[in-house]
């Protein structure tokens, strides 16, 4: 009777075991089912989530550059039309360093460790937040003197086309052949003599690359200059291949390129030869900016 009862808790054990090992089996099927299906959807998901996230870093790019823009419009109301300098410049001629008359932005975008230029610069006053300067997209960092990358990030990632008072009356001899910067990068120098183009046509501030960002000013060589068809400065391709504008009635525009563009010069050097592909953007560009030149006066 004994044996019996022993022989029957033994087989019932065994029973037991087996339905347990066969349940947790089951089960560890399926979660390995559940967790492929899940990296499966994640792959496909991923993609649409990096997209929406750069989208979400677009807009605030955007919002960035029309508050500039508002700021910029402030000055001028304030100063009887006339637009905020835009003169902090990296001389081309001999003898560089940068021009460093009071600007709308100081400093070098490429080397400054803090927001201290940003903060002395004309536009400031009307928003006092660095943090409009920077692209949330903009991940490149800083250099030290001697061009040794840095890991902290940059305080600035846009630039202020040079037809809005871009030093135009100045004469860099051995970069002009002694005539004014106007005469191959014409300028406006007041609010009122934005129309041709009008304000919705002509860009203030752009999105600029990261590979020829210094100074504060965006330099576009007309055709009547011997850099014509090459960058002076290179607009940024880091939102899904486009960059963020704003015009000088306040809206902002968001123009994807047909090409990408890319600095390849050493840092500092001015000159890219524009590619087959970025034609098309580069006129557009100059369709944007001021390109008929001075007539002598300074109104």
């Amino acid at each position: 009777m004994r044996s019996h009862c022993q022989s029957a808790r033994s087989e019932g054990a065994r029973g037991l075991l087996t339905i347990w090992y066969g349940a947790d089996a089951f089960a560890l099927i399926e979660l390995l089912v559940v967790i492929t299906s899940i990296a499966i959807l994640a792959a496909l998901l991923l993609p649409s989530l990096n997209k929406a996230k750069e989208e979400g870093r677009r807009a605030n790019c955007m919002s960035n550059l029309r508050q500039l823009t508002l700021c910029w419009e402030m000055y001028a109301d304030d100063n009887q039309g006339l637009l905020a300098p835009n003169n902090w410049i990296d001389y081309v001629g001999a003898g560089g360093g940068f021009n460093q008359s009071l600007s709308w932005c100081n400093g070098n975008a490429l080397t400054d460790t803090t927001a201290s230029n940003i903060q002395t610069g004309l536009l400031f006053p009307y928003n006092a937040s660095a943090g409009i300067y920077h692209c949330p997209s903009d991940v490149s960092t800083i250099v030290d003197a001697k061009g040794n990358p840095l890991p902290q990030l940059r305080t600035r990632s846009y630039n202020m086309s040079q037809s809005v008072n871009g030093l135009g009356f100045f004469v860099d001899p051995s970069f002009n052949a002694g005539q004014p910067v106007d005469v191959t990068q014409p300028c406006f120098a007041k609010l009122s003599q934005v129309t041709n183009p009008p304000p919705t046509r002509l860009f203030v501030f752009i999105d600029e690359n990261e590979g020829t960002l210094q100074d504060d000013q965006f330099g576009y060589a007309m055709i009547n200059s011997g850099f014509y068809g090459k960058w002076l400065d290179m607009p940024s391709n880091r939102h899904n291949q486009g960059g963020d504008l704003s015009f000088a009635d306040g809206h902002g525009e968001y123009w994807r390129w047909h090409a990408p563009m890319m600095a390849t010069l050493p840092s500092g050097q001015i000159g890219q030869a524009v590619t087959a592909g970025q034609m098309a953007d580069y006129l557009r560009i100059a369709n944007a900016m001021r390109m008929k030149p001075l007539d002598g006066r300074a109104d």
